[in-house]
């Protein structure tokens, strides 16, 4: 299996959120390959339900040489490792981690689906994708991050957190 570029979505609202995000790093180093670039740290709202803790996010790159699959079944792990519970959707978590891309990958499966269906809303994603890889192609849309952010039509604010 050739290398692969990864880009996964790391956020939390819950107990010591840096060291949340520090954690799953480590783990996703240690489990699914070498990070490459890792962006800033950004505090947000809670977007979808709104009656809860902002979050941090963050987006890293990271080059393995697993699957797809085997990439999503991990990164499951390492949530239920560090105590995530799936009670309510968008409801808090101390760690929820996505694939947003996997190369050009294109893939629809009934546990998944590359690229990420909601990159192209959601601002929390968009500004650390563009701050590590701005003219990374979006293989569907065939627009890269940059674009998406501009044409992004969440309003919620992404604030950069001087950590």
């Amino acid at each position: 299996m050739r290398n692969n570029e990864v880009f996964i979505a790391l956020g939390t609202n819950l107990g010591d959120r840096s060291e949340n995000l520090r954690k799953a790093i480590r783990e996703i180093e240690l489990n699914v390959g070498v990070m490459i670039k890792q962006s800033s740290l950004y505090e947000t709202k809670a977007w979808g339900k709104t009656n809860q803790p902002d979050f941090y996010n963050q987006v890293i790159l990271i080059n393995s040489n697993k699957t797809p699959e085997q990439c999503l079944y991990i990164l499951s792990g390492i949530e239920q490792k560090m105590g995530r519970k799936r009670d309510e959707k968008w409801g808090a978590r101390i760690i929820d981690l996505d694939l947003l891309y996997i190369n050009a990958f294109i893939i629809e499966t009934n546990k998944f689906t590359l690229p990420h269906p909601a990159i192209a809303q959601r601002r929390f994603v968009l500004i650390p994708l563009v701050e590590i890889a701005p003219d990374f192609i979006h293989p569907l849309l065939k627009k890269n991050q940059r674009q998406l952010l501009t044409e992004c039509p969440d309003i919620l604010e992404v604030k950069l957190l001087n950590t």
